[in-house]
């Protein structure tokens, strides 16, 4: 009866934490299987029933034909979105904490637009507008289109940096006549680079990410998903599987590289 209770007890002090480490292990687990797959030897053209265990795919990534061209464009257009949206955004992010303008709110408000609507709406109405323009569809359009919809993501990032924010750090740098641009680079920058670079970050990852969006204003494009997109149709070779897990080890390596930096950065504070 006493170790019933204090099993109970200890469930009760623990269930946030136990909720929290099986919603983390779901959504791990197709990470895992990724993995593991990406190790097989399939007999035929899918790569879903496990054979044999091989590292055939790890020696040669891209011995399928386009794969690496379309993973290379993907990386590309992630990166200058990344930078385009990282920097329209923090601007705008902080235009709207530190100014009173006219139509403020609105601007708030429509802020959260692309991210509430459907994706689908978006790509569409991105479609149209470039279609009115008379834009020729590549990655150009690919581009702008990911840009505009990494913005709002960065910008509710930066957003919550800024405002947390106390204000009295940079009064004092200019007590001690730091110019404008000085305090900004020496005081707000630094203050504000955590929310920046989570705000990039995630650009990054929903611009390599991002099918919808893409297939829509692509044109004759091919971007990695929407290669791994054709390739499910006729047979799914296991280098997309190593692809994916290189891809992950990688953020997770940046995560713990953050990690790791801010807390080194904690303990000499």
């Amino acid at each position: 009866m006493t170790a019933s209770k204090s099993l109970g007890g200890w469930l009760r002090r623990n269930v946030v934490v136990i909720a929290g480490l099986l919603t983390l292990a779901y959504l791990i687990l197709p990470n895992v299987v990724v993995m593991v797959f990406s190790f097989n030897k399939p007999a035929g053209k899918f790569n879903y029933t496990w054979q044999e265990f091989s590292t055939d795919a790890w020696q040669d990534p891209c011995g399928v034909a386009d794969l690496c061209g379309s993973l290379g464009l993907s990386l590309r257009i992630a990166l200058f979105a990344t930078i385009g949206a990282t920097v329209l955004g923090t601007m705008i992010a902080f235009a709207l904490v530190r100014y009173r303008f006219t139509a403020r709110g609105a601007v708030n408000a429509l802020i959260f637009l692309p991210m509430a609507m459907p994706e689908v709406v978006m790509a569409a109405s991105l479609l149209t507008l470039f279609l009115n323009l008379g834009a020729e569809l590549g990655p150009t359009t690919v581009l702008i289109a990911h840009t505009m919809f990494c913005l709002s993501f960065v910008v509710v990032a930066v957003k919550a940096r800024v405002l947390s924010m106390d204000p009295r750090l940079e009064e004092a740098a200019r007590d001690l006549y730091a110019g404008p641009v000085q305090t900004f680079l020496r005081v707000t920058l630094p203050i504000a680079a955590p929310g920046i670079a989570a705000g990039a970050l995630l650009a990054f990852a929903l611009s390599f990410d991002d099918f919808i969006i893409t297939n829509f204003n692509s044109g004759n494009t091919v971007t990695f998903p929407m290669f791994v997109w054709g390739s499910a149709q006729r047979g799914t070779p296991v280098q997309i599987n190593v692809i994916g897990t290189a891809m992950f080890a990688l953020a997770v390596l940046i995560v713990v590289a953050g990690q790791l930096v801010s807390n080194r950065r904690r303990k000499t504070a």
